[in-house]
């Protein structure tokens, strides 16, 4: 794969691994880390992405809305409320990183680029606004395209581990997430995408049960067939929760062991919380595998 240029960055596929950091602009995140519960939450928020900034993060994502299973939709103005003002403070305070909005929205993502975003992250591949992927062809940026299946009828709730998906019917686990990464890509083509701008994220935790995420880590190497960079986000997830019966913040082990595992099959991007420990995971694992 050719290296993908970001303004003045250039992320060089195989080198290494990349670094995205979570900024969660929201009161109900499923790790408890929702900036919005802090009474300065725009202090908080920079200060937590100094912190990431200096334990090697690359990438900052912001988003708006929880993903959480079972959680309620944000309107488009509040979205836009909670995460336009962080990306202009982020891009004046850190103009050397990377920022991407983490939105399904076409307008939240339109004025989140213009407020200094540089890259899109879409956790339903380009199926909830069919007006997303023109707005990353006109932007002329890269886009995170993300397999999801998530039904609020398949969530089941436990308030010490927090929410999972059950009763996940696949023909094939990982020829189905294929087939549909596959539909999204051609979305992203057909309104003029740049190939060399897109990037897929197999959504572990998105409508898979604990064990289909299981098996989709450990399978993860058999998507790079499909010939784009892939984006991994494990962090803190319920799968590793219900596996170890930790809730979410007490799951650093099992992030770390995900992530290792992650790197060996083959992602080139980590989406983690805890970016100071996942950095030195995803070194010391990249100093074994990525060697030549």
């Amino acid at each position: 794969m050719n290296p993908l240029k970001i303004g003045n960055h250039t992320l060089e596929w195989g080198i290494r691994t990349y670094l995205m950091g979570i900024l969660n602009i929201t009161e109900d995140s499923f790790s408890g880390d929702g900036l919005l519960k802090e009474a300065n939450s725009m202090i908080t928020t920079i200060n937590l992405a100094r912190h990431f900034v200096d334990n090697g993060v690359d990438i900052l994502d912001v988003g708006g809305e929880s993903t959480r299973p079972g959680s309620l939709p944000v309107d488009e103005t509040t979205e836009k409320m909670r995460v336009i003002p962080v990306i202009q403070q982020l891009s004046a305070e850190f103009p050397d990183v990377l920022i991407s909005i983490d939105t399904y929205k076409a307008s939240v993502a339109a004025e989140a680029l213009e407020a200094g975003a540089h890259m899109v992250n879409d956790v339903w591949g380009l199926r909830a606004d069919p007006d997303l992927a023109s707005v990353a062809s006109k932007y002329q940026v890269p886009i995170i395209l993300m397999h999801n299946r998530s039904k609020p009828s398949n969530a089941e709730i436990q308030s010490n581990l927090g929410g999972r998906y059950i009763g996940m019917k696949y023909d094939d686990l990982l020829k189905d997430i294929q087939k549909e990464l596959l539909e999204s890509v051609n979305l992203a083509l057909d309104a003029g995408i740049h190939p060399g701008k897109i990037i897929l994220d197999p959504g572990i935790g998105f409508g898979k049960t604990v064990e289909q995420n299981l098996e989709l880590l450990d399978r993860l190497n058999e998507l790079r067939q499909l010939g784009y960079p892939i984006l991994l986000g494990p962090s803190r997830k319920s799968f590793i929760g219900y596996t170890l019966d930790l809730p979410a913040d007490q799951r650093v082990e099992g992030t770390a062991a995900a992530i290792s595992v992650g790197i060996t099959r083959g992602a080139d991007i980590v989406r983690v919380h805890d970016v100071k420990y996942m950095s030195r995971v995803a070194r010391m694992t990249d100093a074994i595998v990525r060697r030549s």
